[in-house]
């Protein structure tokens, strides 16, 4: 409907924003550094860590935008509201298919292991974690951290937010320590990313799970 020279309507067109470019440039970056670092070139590591800056910093930022368009300024009618909501809903239905392909490759290399691994699982000359140390903790840390997160979400639809603010703030530290644990275990993982398809599948789960966080 036009009024005035006006178009009123129930979606929200948004504003032009620096952030997408800016969060694009910051993820190219933080992938860069990490491969140069992961191949030992010289300042990689600084390069991973300016991007990694970039990259939190960006998401702060544009999600602050975000909530000042749904709250100060009431952009967010209902229809955009289940526009998120589906947003969100295509996002966690695609990482279940990334995780799916990571998984699928792993159970397929390791239940019918071809000869060129020795036709064992784990292949010849990679020797694994042993599951009952830091992996069941990571497992354990990371149940707890559903059931903060869930314990945050019901405060939040009570209208209790210093509940809800104590399960978000139990959610992130028990994320950081299993993103520390995570890149412990990476470190000192008696194989790399090259060593065969074992460590190929492994690590990059590794690193999908942190990214997940």
């Amino acid at each position: 409907m036009k009024f005035s020279g006006h178009i009123f309507h129930k979606y929200h067109i948004v504003d032009q924003s620096p952030w997408p470019l800016i969060s694009s440039l910051s993820a190219m970056l933080l992938l860069g550094g990490s491969a140069l670092y992961m191949h030992g070139y010289q300042n990689g590591f600084l390069i991973m860590f300016i991007g990694l800056v970039s990259v939190l910093l960006s998401m702060y930022v544009w999600w602050r935008d975000i909530v000042r368009e749904g709250t100060f300024q009431g952009m967010h009618t209902k229809l955009v509201q289940y526009g998120l909501r589906i947003g969100v809903l295509m996002f966690i239905v695609s990482e279940v298919m990334f995780f799916s392909a990571f998984f699928w490759g792993y159970f397929h290399s390791s239940l019918a292991p071809t000869v060129e691994i020795g036709g064992i699982w784990p292949p010849v000359g990679v020797e694994p974690f042993n599951p009952y140390g830091v992996p069941l903790l990571n497992t354990y840390i990371l149940v707890l951290s559903g059931v903060t997160v869930t314990y945050a979400h019901h405060y939040l639809m009570a209208g209790n937010y210093r509940k809800m603010g104590e399960g978000f703030i139990f959610t992130i530290i028990l994320a950081l320590v299993f993103t520390l644990l995570q890149f412990l275990e990476y470190i000192e993982a008696p194989f790399n990313i090259s060593d065969s398809v074992y460590g190929s599948t492994f690590l990059w789960l590794l690193v999908f799970m942190v990214s997940m966080l």
